[in-house]
């Protein structure tokens, strides 16, 4: 009775490492043959906005490289939350991954009831690009620097309101960033989405927003709003006449909005660095390069522990000035 007990144990041991034998194997070999099937690319905002653009521009990238479908899903809604959580819980195996905009870093410490952690859920895969926001103002308020903005905001306190594209936004909280440096006494008007904003400051409701390249450059050209300065820390080669914000008196403000990939936490190293270098490829590419740069945008490429320490910082550059404006968004 005694030797057939052993005899069981024996049996169970010997299947239970061949079990493991057999799977360890299988993993690594599924981390070497990835992608083998078409992979998710999650954005938090609506099509046609600059997060799913450059979204889609990578995706056909890197469905060339890895000769896999690399779809992009749109999931809007809360700030992008909704699609951060989403990916945040997906299956860490690299097949669904998150389009991240700095909206996100900013929601770290914005929302006080966030149902994730985007520095604990969320792996770094790489950045993708980075979009200057634009300082635009209606024609008619008779100012043609930031400084004279500044100054006339200063003459009539009270009296100017900046739009966003919704509270909590990268555009709002440059708006605040710069009432903080500037001291000002100007009022924050929220939209739902740049396009309302936008048609708001040309029709003359609001007198300037910080708005990303993009959407704001189209107006710029046709003469219908008036660019005082760039946020970043060089010239933009789409507005290669407007001056930084640092040219125009305001050293260190620099602010980009900016996009990159991020993967649940705990999907395999071996996977996020494919992924990396694969990124890392296409943004070398002279095609890509001039789509972006025609976007008013520029790539930089990042290693997976460069992206990881740049979002860290993003989380506590944006929750400092969350902090100072005293915004919140339940």
């Amino acid at each position: 009775m005694q030797v057939s007990k052993i005899s069981r144990i024996r049996r169970a041991s010997v299947l239970l490492l061949t079990g493991l034998a057999t799977a360890l194997p299988f993993s690594v070999s599924a981390q070497a043959n990835y992608p083998d099937k078409s992979v998710r690319i999650v954005v938090g905002f609506s099509a046609g906005g600059s997060t799913d653009v450059v979204a889609r521009l990578l995706a056909k990238e890197l469905g060339e490289e890895f000769g896999q479908s690399f779809i992009v899903e749109n999931k809007p809604g809360a700030g992008s939350n909704i699609a951060a959580e989403y990916v945040a819980r997906a299956p860490a195996d690299g097949y669904t991954l998150l389009m991240m905009a700095v909206t996100s870093t900013i929601n770290q410490t914005l929302y006080p009831n966030l149902k994730f952690d985007i520095l604990k859920d969320l792996t770094p895969v790489a950045l993708g690009a980075k979009v200057p926001n634009l300082l635009v103002v209606n024609p008619k308020v008779p100012v043609n620097s930031v400084k004279e903005l500044v100054a006339y905001a200063n003459k009539n306190p009270g009296k100017l309101n900046f739009a966003s594209s919704g509270s909590g936004t990268s555009i709002h909280m440059t708006g605040e960033l710069f009432k903080i440096n500037t001291k000002i006494d100007v009022s924050h008007i929220p939209y739902k989405g740049s396009s309302p904003a936008m048609t708001d400051l040309v029709g003359g409701q609001v007198q300037f927003m910080f708005d990303n390249m993009p959407s704001a450059l189209p107006l710029v050209q046709s003469g219908k709003l008036r660019a005082l300065a760039v946020t970043s820390p060089q010239r933009s080669a789409a507005v290669p006449d407007v001056p930084t914000m640092a040219e125009a008196g305001f050293p260190g403000f620099d602010v980009s909005s900016w996009f990159g990939l991020m993967a649940p936490a705990k999907t395999p190293d071996a996977v996020v660095q494919k992924l990396n270098a694969a990124v890392a490829k296409a943004l070398a590419s002279p095609e890509l390069k001039k789509r972006l740069a025609d976007l008013g945008a520029t790539s930089q490429s990042m290693t997976t522990a460069e992206f990881g320490d740049f979002v860290k910082n993003e989380v506590k550059v944006w929750g400092d000035v969350v902090k100072a404006s005293g915004a919140q968004v339940d």
